[in-house]
């Protein structure tokens, strides 16, 4: 189990205000912007690198990053994303083709910028 798993569970998001618990009340919107910001924000923390081969994206991360960063792009739902398995250090990420495969490698490369 690990924390942002935990946090999810109840609800609670991190925003630029600090940590929030999102309710019914909250909109939709607000809700996937925190999801996004707590996207952007572990992978600032945990992603190290990205190479293609295919339609398999590798994504490294720090000592036990890749499940946080994991989860938080499984969140995301890109439709280019088919699945994603998750070591330690090492995220296989599985496009549907090599065209998609690219698509997710720009997206999380201009997450950098």
């Amino acid at each position: 189990v690990t924390l942002s798993r935990d946090l999810h569970e109840l609800n609670v998001a991190k925003t630029a205000a600090g940590y929030k618990v999102l309710d019914a009340a909250v909109s939709g919107e607000e809700q996937e912007d925190a999801r996004h910001h707590e996207f952007e924000r572990t992978t600032a923390e945990f992603l190290r690198d990205v190479k293609r081969a295919q339609n398999l994206v590798i994504l490294k991360t720090a000592v036990g990053g890749a499940q946080p960063v994991a989860l938080a792009l499984d969140r995301e739902n890109w439709p280019e994303v088919v699945g994603t398995i998750a070591g330690d250090d090492t995220i296989l990420v599985i496009a549907g083709d090599n065209r998609k495969a690219e698509k997710i490698v720009q997206r999380l490369l201009d997450l950098g910028r």
